[in-house]
């Protein structure tokens, strides 16, 4: 009987764990379109989430590296590769199912942005 309790209680505490991990996720996670019409995947890696393209011409590209910042912001960088692939600052903020996600030079005067919808 207590070999049947012990199995009972580990099986319940790895339930409860794989409940909190998917409860722990992070709201920018998961599938976007892109204005373009590709669409690209968020998901942690290290300790940031990297944006990548999932299909179109830059397939299997990461295109921006951000990190939680509270409220629904991210900071980090943004990869242009209608510019040849340069990285600049960058920024997101999350609404809803909006994702306005932007790329800055000179220290945030000079911006460019567009904003991803959630599949």
């Amino acid at each position: 009987m207590r070999r049947t309790n012990r199995l009972a209680t580990a099986l319940a505490t790895m339930t409860l764990l794989a409940a909190t991990g998917a409860a722990l996720a992070d709201p920018i996670e998961g599938r976007w379109k892109m204005p373009s019409g590709s669409d690209a995947t968020i998901a942690p890696c290290g300790g940031d989430f990297c944006l990548t393209y999932v299909n179109g011409p830059n397939k299997g590209k990461t295109f921006g590296r951000m990190r939680a910042t509270g409220a629904g912001a991210y900071e980090g960088t943004v990869t242009d590769y209608t510019r040849g692939g340069k990285e600049f600052s960058g920024k997101g903020k999350l609404s809803g199912d909006t994702l306005s996600v932007s790329g800055c030079v000179l220290g945030g005067l000079i911006c460019r942005s567009q904003s991803l919808s959630r599949i």
